[in-house]
């Protein structure tokens, strides 16, 4: 299953979190290590969902960039 996440550059590094599996988040020192990281916490979270007998969220976001003439 593909999950979006969305990766953003703060003053001290990376973060991330998707906005389908709400409450999952990650950080990083860099872009690739917050990638890798969000990664990891996304299948942490869904086996502890599934332990749990949660119904796994769909992944349904869909993200795409729009040009504006400046």
């Amino acid at each position: 299953m593909k999950y979006l996440i969305i990766i953003e550059k703060g003053e001290n590094g990376y973060s991330a979190y998707s906005p389908d599996v709400p409450g999952c988040i990650a950080a990083g020192d860099t872009e690739e290590e917050t990638r890798t990281l969000m990664k990891e916490a996304i299948m942490f979270h869904l086996e502890g969902m599934a332990e749990d007998g949660e119904e796994l969220p769909k992944a349904k976001t869909i993200a795409e960039y729009v040009e504006i003439a400046a």
